[in-house]
């Protein structure tokens, strides 16, 4: 059965369905819906959004709805503009408590007739489980809630634009990420949210638990592992780059000088400063890129020209896997009160209870699976320590 979520928070339950809202009997049948909702926890529902690769309603909709939906969206629009300037947060309350409900069917109705279209028009992708178990992951992070507290952080304020932008940041305490910001898989976060990624280091420090402390897993080289993954290659179980070092050079250089130089020639297709064995970039791209697409192993479908063909393949593969393994660690959480905080990159970050100790060592290993993993933990998202695990 086709329907639409009225909110997307998990405790504002309401659907609309055979031309009517509900808001106490949810039909067990629901089958295909526009997006993701945590008020819809139906494994056998399926996304038009996913299937479309992430594009929005007015992308998707036919040509003869699209005066339906431009009018339709403009009263939307207006409905948010009157909460803003009453100062309503609408993280903080249920939209059918706010929106008149004829509106609310009128609204519903127009996404249907578009989610249709998607579902008759588009091909499920190939990585449509993937995508489906990471848009539930994000939309978890997104209604957590960061603890923003920068009442120690009194050395950051000297300089007014850190001042600036850390009042700026307390507005928006929580992380909403892109899951389709890049085309390569490479999360990005919305306007209006936590800039996590994009965040200077020692800015971390005003991020602070909700638990014990913070534990971030992140893999030593991820994309050098993820280039030697894909060749079937053993993955030396030391520093990558002091290994590196060691095997690339005539003589043995810095750490620091030896990734400069190893990165500068791996993603410059014309650079022959590093002839080596250990490092084929050629027969990656005769096996995954066809002289106009990349397809990872995680099935994502890339439109690229070849001199960018090696990047996007190793870049994504990353990505990829990175989020594959926060949907693994949220799932062993599942229940717990520690719990998958925030992404960065290539670095898982857990919100730690203590009472859940006797997790952490699992949770190192899935995130390894065969690669080598560091574990740092601290009292906020920049004062991190090496954790022997």
């Amino acid at each position: 059965m086709l329907f639409q979520a009225i909110d997307d928070k998990n405790e504002c339950i309401g659907i609309y369905a055979n031309g009517k809202l509900d808001f106490k009997n949810i039909p067990e049948n629901l089958t295909k819906t526009w997006k993701y909702s945590g008020s819809v926890r139906n494994d056998k529902v399926e996304y038009a959004w996913l299937y479309s690769g992430g594009k929005n309603l007015q992308e998707c909709c036919p040509n003869e709805y699209i005066e339906e939906l431009t009018s339709a969206q403009k009263k939307m629009r207006a409905y948010v503009k009157s909460f803003e300037i009453a100062r309503v947060n609408l993280r903080d309350h249920c939209v059918f408590e706010l929106v008149p409900h004829d509106f609310l069917v009128e609204f519903c109705e127009i996404k249907n007739k578009i989610t249709q279209h998607v579902f008759d028009s588009y091909d499920k992708p190939s990585n449509y489980g993937h995508l489906d178990s990471v848009q539930k992951l994000l939309h978890k992070i997104r209604y957590q809630g960061l603890n923003i507290d920068a009442s120690d952080c009194k050395h950051l304020m000297v300089s007014t634009i850190h001042r600036n932008k850390i009042q700026q940041m307390k507005k928006y305490n929580f992380i909403d990420y892109d899951l389709f910001g890049t085309v390569t898989g490479r999360l990005t976060t919305k306007q209006n949210s936590f800039p996590m990624l994009t965040l200077k280091k020692e800015i971390r420090q005003i991020v602070k638990p909700n638990n014990d402390l913070f534990i971030a897993l992140d893999y030593n080289g991820a994309e050098v592992r993820t280039l030697l993954d894909l060749q079937g290659a053993e993955q030396p179980m030391e520093d990558i780059h002091n290994w590196n070092s060691k095997h690339l050079f005539e003589q043995e250089v810095s750490r620091e000088e030896c990734k400069v130089r190893f990165f500068a020639w791996l993603y410059d297709p014309d650079s022959t400063e590093i002839r080596t064995d250990y490092y084929d970039r050629e027969s990656l791209l005769d096996k995954w890129y066809d002289g106009t697409y990349i397809t990872t192993p995680y099935g994502r479908r890339i439109e690229v020209e070849k001199r960018k063909a090696f990047n996007y393949l190793i870049q994504s593969t990353t990505a990829d896997r990175v989020l594959e393994k926060a949907v693994k660690i949220d799932d062993v959480l599942d229940g717990h009160e520690s719990y998958v905080s925030h992404i960065i990159h290539d670095e898982i970050v857990l919100d730690y209870s203590d009472c859940d100790r006797d997790l952490i060592p699992l949770i190192k290993e899935i995130f390894e699976d065969g690669y080598m993993a560091s574990a740092s933990g601290g009292k906020d998202g920049y004062n991190l320590k090496e954790l022997n695990i």
